[in-house]
């Protein structure tokens, strides 16, 4: 059980952030006067061995995803004529040769993408960076992450746990033990974090609804907190890009809630969310007509699996497409 003063350290970060995105959202914003563009990323922290199960278990969620993604998929384009592309965060930590290898060919495909995902606790500098490395070597074999002009291979980031800059302890245990973290993967080729938003989590950052470079204080955990939001043509090679998804407060039977644009089970798919989604305009300063939304969700299992495969990824992608592509407001 959590002691009291980390209860009350927890409650007055929920109502400051609260408080953050109810100003942002009161606060209103006009419309441009060129069309917005919605540009839209479903971040899956994907774990087929969520609960530890039976080996077959898992690499039966992971070909429920290969058969029936495509077949979603395959139905819906954006703007550009582009079908939608799965983002799967997949856990170096439980990473599994077969799950890995299925998921490169169906990225290869044309469906999807991988990304680094990482829960680690405990470490230290140089065993953050052997993780690191070992991940991006072995990503990289079945020909996944991007790969810059450089020749160096770049990847986004999410952080198991939701404890990037070891910003989460509980119960004398950290779900990291790195301070510098966010040093670390910049040096190591992260080009972005997309951990956020961690509601009613101690590593929840008091800047919300977004995109921001954050300076890492090498002595201290959570310097992602606050940060310098990023604007068009200033690119920042010192500090981590943070894409954050929204956080929005919103009224339901009179009793005040927060949106985290979580897509689960218990919370499914419906066109209300989308719009308090693009409501609070996340954007790069200088493109106010550049609207980014970054939902998640944790796909892999198996209550989210069905509902997503079954008819809530569908519906999603068939409002976006109704609604938000008209081609002159969206």
């Amino acid at each position: 059980m959590a002691s009291l003063p980390a209860r009350l350290r927890q409650t007055a970060l929920d109502l400051e952030v609260t408080a953050r995105a109810l100003w942002q959202v009161r606060r209103g914003r006009k419309q441009p006067a060129t069309p917005t563009h919605v540009f839209f990323c479903l971040v899956d922290h994907f774990e087929p061995q969520v609960g530890r199960p039976d080996r077959r278990i898992s690499q039966a969620r992971v070909q429920h995803w290969l058969q029936e993604y495509p077949r979603i998929a395959a139905r819906h384009r954006d703007a550009d004529g582009r079908h939608p592309r799965h983002t799967f965060f997949y856990p170096w930590d439980e990473c599994d040769e077969w799950e890995l290898a299925r998921l490169a060919e169906l990225c290869h495909d044309g469906w999807g993408e991988l990304e680094l995902h990482l829960h680690h606790h405990g470490d230290d500098e140089a065993s953050l960076r052997r993780k690191l490395r070992d991940a991006i070597a072995t990503y990289s074999e079945v020909g996944c992450l991007s790969v810059d002009s450089t020749g160096r291979t770049r990847f986004g980031f999410i952080h198991g746990n939701w404890a990037l800059d070891n910003s989460r302890h509980e119960n004398g245990r950290d779900f990291c033990g790195v301070n510098n973290e966010i040093t670390i993967l910049r040096e190591e080729g992260c080009y972005a974090d997309f951990t956020f938003p961690a509601w009613k989590q101690a590593s929840q950052p008091r800047q919300v609804n977004s995109i921001y470079y954050a300076r890492d204080d090498p002595n201290l955990p959570k310097s992602h907190d606050t940060g310098c939001p990023a604007r068009v043509g200033e690119a920042n090679d010192d500090e981590l890009l943070i894409v954050q998804g929204p956080l929005v407060p919103y009224f339901d039977h009179g009793r005040l809630r927060m949106d985290d644009a979580d897509l689960a089970h218990y919370r499914p798919y419906h066109p209300a969310r989308a719009d308090r989604w693009i409501s609070v305009n996340i954007h790069v300063q200088g493109r106010p007509d550049w609207v980014f939304v970054k939902a998640h969700t944790h796909g892999a299992a198996d209550a989210n699996r069905e509902m997503l495969l079954s008819d809530g990824l569908h519906c999603l992608f068939s409002d976006l497409e109704t609604r938000y592509n008209d081609g002159r407001q969206f």
